[in-house]
């Protein structure tokens, strides 16, 4: 088990959306060259009391939360914690208050994450693990960094276009530029809640 250090973070605005298309905005973003392309297999958990993210990637817990919403309803999401597991008392303590859920830690030891989601997450009815496989796509235009996924959460096929950067004005004309503001802006997490009927 190790808590590892997150050293200095600039926070990141985001904007996002989700959909089947984006129309002329995902053609736009293609005249781009794609810098990064990138595969990955996450679970996340989501919970019924509270909205933060909550995810495990490469057996590496990792909280954020959101820290801020501006005028343009950019979000401003702020790491807190990643560890590895086997994780202990405390690293569960921090998940749970993020998750907005009481849990009996009294007698709880290091676990690994199999244990941990069954033990703690799966059994409990206001959280719930959902598995997330995504296939994403980077670009940098104008400075800031865009992304379209190909997603499948819970089973369910979805895709997600992103603009996000430390300066929230270069975000939201951005945004406008690529003609994305048309679009809902919604997290991951709210996107999630969604589909598993977390959120209305």
């Amino acid at each position: 088990m190790a808590k590892i250090e997150l050293g200095k973070i600039i926070p990141r605005w985001e904007w996002r959306t989700f959909g089947e298309d984006f129309g002329e905005a995902e053609a736009k973003i293609k005249e781009h060259e794609c810098t990064r392309e990138v595969e990955s297999s996450e679970v996340y958990i989501l919970s019924k009391k509270n909205g933060e993210n909550i995810k495990v990637r490469d057996t590496l817990m990792d909280i954020k939360v959101l820290r801020e919403v501006n005028g343009d309803t950019l979000e401003q999401w702020f790491p807190i914690m990643k560890a590895t597991f086997p994780i202990g008392k405390d690293e569960m303590a921090e998940v749970f208050k993020a998750a907005g859920v009481e849990v009996d830690l009294t007698d709880a030891e290091d676990i690994d994450f199999n244990a941990f989601i069954a033990k703690y997450v799966d059994s409990n009815p206001n959280l719930k693990s959902v598995g997330v496989f995504k296939k994403r796509y980077g670009y940098m235009i104008d400075g800031a960094t865009v992304e379209i996924a190909d997603l499948t959460i819970d089973g369910k096929a979805i895709r997600t276009t992103a603009v996000e950067d430390a300066d929230p004005e270069l975000v939201i004309n951005l945004v406008k530029k690529l003609g994305l503001i048309g679009f809902e802006n919604i997290s991951y997490i709210k996107a999630m809640r969604r589909m598993v009927g977390f959120e209305d």
